[in-house]
């Protein structure tokens, strides 16, 4: 049996704690033995208590140490280790695996996924993008991923760095273009919902599609008129730069 622990209890840690637990319950290969926080209250509803400890020299022996904390944090989770020579990774998509220290074995197990606090994903769908400095080490992280998640690739950390910029482009930036929709919406008495099903058939086409065959709208077919009414209609500075930049970047890409 394998065992695993969880350093965190933010979004990322606790969609792990709840994909690990329920492959435990179709296989016990791999067993969450405890997972560390610093406020036991905040995963009550996730482990029993005495699988939660907030104390670093009550960590016990474990195969794989996974650090699930905000990139800002890690640092200060390494220097708290107890022990030596043990596997340790983190989460983290923009942290390379240099900043862990020599005092143990070093990896990164970064699910590329959006994690909201009480929204339930399937696990078994999101990449993990593993990296290691060694095939051993690989090997043991690549058994402890197949155990909750189907797609798992082994990635650098320069790959997972320009993963992570392309995810804030295709989702933060994207969620936030959402948000001034619903603000246009909002400020014309226009309901958001009827924009829903044209987000949904926008992502499913991405599926079957390279996101350049699928572009379409007045920036893509030059349509200037259109594209001067609407920067007339645009009242709001911020979106008016917004638009332009991205009909420019549109326009530029042919």
């Amino acid at each position: 049996m394998t065992k695993v622990i969880i350093i965190g209890s933010g979004n990322v840690a606790q969609h792990l704690i709840f994909a690990f637990e329920k492959a435990q319950k179709a296989s016990n290969e791999v067993q969450l033995i405890q997972v560390f926080t610093r406020k036991r209250e905040s995963l009550v509803h996730l482990l029993d208590y005495d699988r939660i400890t907030t104390e670093y020299n009550e960590l016990l022996e474990a195969d794989l140490y996974i650090i699930a904390v905000n990139d800002d944090a890690i640092q200060e989770v390494v220097s708290n280790l107890p022990f030596k020579n043990r596997l340790v990774v983190h989460t983290s998509g923009s942290v390379p695996l240099s900043s862990l220290n020599n005092e143990n074995r070093k990896g990164v197990f970064y699910p590329l996924q959006t994690f909201t606090k009480n929204k339930e994903v399937d696990f078994r769908t999101i990449p993990i993008c593993l990296e290691s400095e060694n095939a051993t080490d690989f090997q043991l992280l690549n058994t402890i991923a197949k155990s909750i998640s189907e797609s798992i690739y082994a990635i650098n950390s320069e790959q997972r760095k320009a993963l992570h910029v392309a995810a804030v482009f295709v989702n933060n930036f994207t969620n936030h273009l959402y948000q001034i929709g619903n603000e246009i919406c909002q400020e014309n008495q226009v309901p958001f919902d009827i924009l829903k099903p044209l987000i949904v058939e926008t992502a499913h086409k991405i599926l079957a599609l390279s996101p350049n065959e699928a572009q379409t709208g007045p920036a893509k077919r030059n349509d200037i008129e259109t594209i001067k009414v609407q920067e007339t209609f645009i009242t709001n500075t911020n979106h008016l730069t917004i638009y332009k930049i991205l009909t420019q970047s549109i326009q530029n890409n042919g």
